[in-house]
């Protein structure tokens, strides 16, 4: 009985998932989870936007540092749900799991992701606005 009861909670707790798009609960043991605008605007610069930061997880030139490990494993996003800004670059909402440097904003690895509809990006106040790019 114990283990139905635990089981009708954690299918209620996944039915309702988060209202924003942001979050940044543990998602593991290595990393953690933020969710936002994953973008990519030029050829390999790659960031994700989340309400605390905007995380670099590869920069043009290298100029920030090395690319983070793990870039094959970012999430698919296809229109309606990716804006594209010419040439194939533009940009979507995802959340990544992923191991971050706080003090220099830099992503170390990403360890999965799963993109969102771009209305959940589009929709949470807390996200900055895409004019800031």
């Amino acid at each position: 009985m114990r283990g139905l009861i635990c089981a009708a909670l954690l299918g209620t707790v996944w039915l309702a998932g988060p209202a924003r798009a942001e979050t940044t609960a543990p998602a593991g043991p290595a990393g953690e989870n933020r969710c936002g605008w994953l973008v990519n605007l030029t050829p390999g610069d790659w960031w994700l936007v989340d309400r605390h930061a905007t995380w670099v997880l590869s920069s043009q030139g290298n100029a920030e540092g090395p690319a983070a490990t793990g870039l094959d494993r970012l999430p698919e996003t296809r229109p309606p749900d990716y804006i594209e800004e010419g040439s194939g670059h533009g940009y979507g909402c995802a959340c990544l799991n992923m191991i971050v440097d706080p003090a220099t904003e830099l992503v170390k690895q990403v360890l999965d992701g799963r993109a969102l509809p771009l209305a959940t990006c589009q929709n949470d106040r807390s996200l900055p606005p895409l004019s800031k790019w």
